[in-house]
C-alpha cells in the first residue's frame, strides 16, 4: 500500500478540527509549512480543496464537511489499534468468556477457588472448562482454547508457558485398607495390592510400573477410568490402591481433601519422576490485558495452593 499514508489522515483530522493550518501545525509539532505541504498532498490524494480561504481564515469545503465526522472516527480507531495498550482494564465491567483446557483433578480441586477469585474481581466473566482428550496445540492456535494448565510435553514452539507447581504421584487407599496397617509400606507390599488406574489413554501400565518391573515385581491392574477423580473414588468404595498426583489430596487453600473423601495418602514405595505442572497459551493473547489479568489469577491461586513451589520460582 505504497500510496496510502494513515497520516495523512490523522492530518486531516486535525485540519478539519482546527480550521487553520497554523493551529493543525502547533498541535501536531510541524512548521507551519511542513503542514502547508501535508494539506497539498491531501488535496491531490482526495481530489477536494477541503480548506479554502474565507477572509483571513479557512474553511471547509461541503465534501470536507461531510467527512469529517467519518475522518476524527477513523482517526481515533487508527490511534487505538497501532498504541500500545496502557488503558486500564475495567475489571468490573469486563463482560468476556475465557475457555480452560484441563483435566479432570484440576477442575475439581481448583474451579471453585478460582470461580470465586474470579467472581469477586469481575462479576460478569464466565469460565468454560473443556475436556482434555489430548495435548493438541491447534486449539490454542486457533483461539477455541484461552489457557491449558497441565503438563508441558513437546508443545509448538510458539506457546508461551509459566511454571504453576511441582507435582508427584502418591498411593491413595480407603481409611483402614490393610495395606495402610504396615509399619512400612514396601515395595512388595504396594505390588501385592489390586489397583485402579486413572488413564485417558486406557493404558494400564505407567511410571511406576517400569520402577517395580527393576525390582522384579508386578502390580495387578484391576480397572482403567479416564480421571483421577474417579480413581479415587473407585478406591474409597473398595480394595483397591489408586496412583494419583499429589495435588489431588488437597493443598493449602482446600486443605487435606483426602481425609474429607475418606482416603489416606502414602509415599510410592518406588521413585518415580515428578512433573511441572504450567499455565500455557499462545503469543496471540500475550499482551492482551484481560487473558493477563487471568493468567494472573490463576497463577496467584495456585502459589498460594502450593507456597514451597512458589519459593521455587522466587530463587530461579
Amino acid at each position: 500500500m505504497d500510496d496510502i499514508d494513515l497520516n495523512l489522515l490523522l492530518a486531516l483530522d486535525v485540519l478539519l478540527a482546527e480550521g487553520s493550518v497554523t493551529g493543525a501545525a502547533r498541535r501536531l509539532g510541524l512548521s507551519a509549512s511542513a503542514m502547508s505541504r501535508t494539506l497539498t498532498r491531501l488535496r491531490a490524494a482526495t481530489g477536494d480543496p477541503l480548506l479554502v480561504r474565507a477572509g483571513r481564515g479557512l474553511v471547509p469545503t461541503p465534501y470536507a464537511a461531510a467527512l469529517r465526522g467519518r475522518v476524527h472516527e477513523l482517526s481515533r480507531e487508527v490511534q487505538a489499534i497501532l498504541r500500545p495498550q496502557t488503558e486500564h482494564l475495567a475489571l468490573a465491567s469486563l463482560a468476556q468468556t475465557f475457555t480452560i483446557r484441563a483435566n479432570e483433578a484440576f477442575v475439581e480441586f481448583f474451579s471453585v477457588p478460582l470461580l470465586k477469585a474470579v467472581a469477586e474481581a469481575a462479576p460478569h466473566v464466565r469460565l468454560r472448562f473443556a475436556p482434555k482428550p489430548n495435548k493438541d496445540a491447534a486449539p490454542l492456535r486457533e483461539g477455541l482454547i484461552d489457557l491449558e494448565i497441565g503438563v508441558v510435553e513437546n508443545a509448538a514452539p510458539e506457546l508461551r508457558t509459566q511454571f504453576l507447581f511441582e507435582d508427584t504421584l502418591v498411593g491413595v487407599a480407603r481409611v483402614g485398607h490393610p495395606l495402610l496397617r504396615s509399619a512400612r509400606i514396601t515395595a512388595k507390599l504396594y505390588a501385592a495390592c489390586e489397583h485402579v488406574v486413572a488413564s485417558p489413554k486406557g493404558d494400564f501400565a505407567g511410571p511406576v510400573d517400569a520402577a517395580l518391573e527393576q525390582l522384579g515385581l508386578r502390580r495387578e491392574v484391576r480397572v482403567v477410568v479416564p480421571g483421577f477423580p474417579d480413581a479415587m473414588r473407585i478406591a474409597r468404595h473398595s480394595e483397591l490402591v489408586a496412583l494419583v498426583p499429589q495435588s489431588c489430596l488437597g493443598n493449602a487453600l482446600a486443605g487435606d481433601l483426602a481425609a474429607t473423601l475418606g482416603l489416606q495418602g502414602f509415599p510410592l514405595p518406588v521413585q518415580t519422576p515428578s512433573f511441572a505442572i504450567s499455565a500455557i497459551w499462545h503469543p496471540r493473547v500475550d499482551a492482551d490485558p484481560a487473558h493477563r489479568w487471568l493468567r494472573d489469577v490463576v497463577i496467584a491461586l495456585c502459589r498460594k495452593a502450593y507456597p514451597a513451589s512458589a519459593r521455587r520460582v522466587e530463587k530461579r
